[in-house]
């Protein structure tokens, strides 16, 4: 089936060295760190490096150094920026960022979006903490952050999803499922549980709850 071969050449371009190393760690396309956290190896190959929030297991100064080099271009909450110029970022490498900016260098389009607890103290709106909406050779990937399924993110559209479910300080998987069924990724990855917070087998229960037309793939680091 020809057409079937097609949507399986598309899979696989969308999803082109995705990997969830650990929790809420993300890298995209070898070279492009989302919230490093429990990196292994010494790998200092980032090119990008996004940073959603300044707590400890999203913004790690010992994992950034292990992927860092001199030409690494980061983008950061307001309340990392500091850190990362007393490790010796040059700040002309650093991109303060906050709710509903744009950016477009080279191929790549970022819009940051609002992350945010609507019924919990920990992740506050005025606290200007971030998700990343990035695409790349046409395919959107949208890294929620730690939020909750709040108004303003009722609407985004996106081909690949990284969503929290672990519960405690962001969505649990239920309300996950329903937020994922709202926007209708065509692939949604579960991350932010089965380490921290969450149990690992809340990956399955949060699958169990989807639209059958959307697909859920399940790191290995949550299995």
């Amino acid at each position: 089936d020809r057409s079937r071969g097609l949507g399986d050449v598309y899979k696989r371009q969308m999803l082109k060295n995705v990997k969830v190393l650990y929790h809420a760690s993300i890298v995209l396309y070898d070279n492009i760190y989302i919230d490093p956290y429990k990196i292994e190896n010494e790998t200092h190959n980032a090119k990008y490096l996004f940073i959603t929030h300044s707590h400890y297991d999203h913004f790690s100064i010992e994992d950034i150094e292990k992927v860092r080099n001199e030409d690494t271009i980061f983008f950061v909450t307001p309340d990392c920026k500091e850190k990362l110029l007393e490790i010796g970022v040059d700040e002309k490498r650093i991109v303060t960022v906050a709710p509903d900016e744009m950016y477009k260098f080279n191929k790549i389009e970022v819009q940051v979006i609002p992350a945010y607890n609507i019924d919990k103290e920990y992740h506050k709106k005025e606290y200007g903490w971030v998700g990343y909406l990035i695409k790349i050779n046409g395919v959107t990937y949208y890294i929620t952050g730690d939020t909750d399924a709040n108004e303003e993110i009722q609407n985004i559209k996106c081909d690949v999803l990284f969503v929290p479910i672990g519960g405690t300080y962001t969505m649990d998987y239920k309300e996950a499922a329903n937020f994922t069924n709202i926007i209708k990724p065509k692939y949604v990855i579960p991350i932010h549980y089965g380490t921290i917070v969450g149990k690992k087998e809340d990956g399955i229960e949060f699958a169990k709850l989807l639209d059958t037309k959307i697909e859920c793939l399940i790191s290995v680091s949550y299995t």
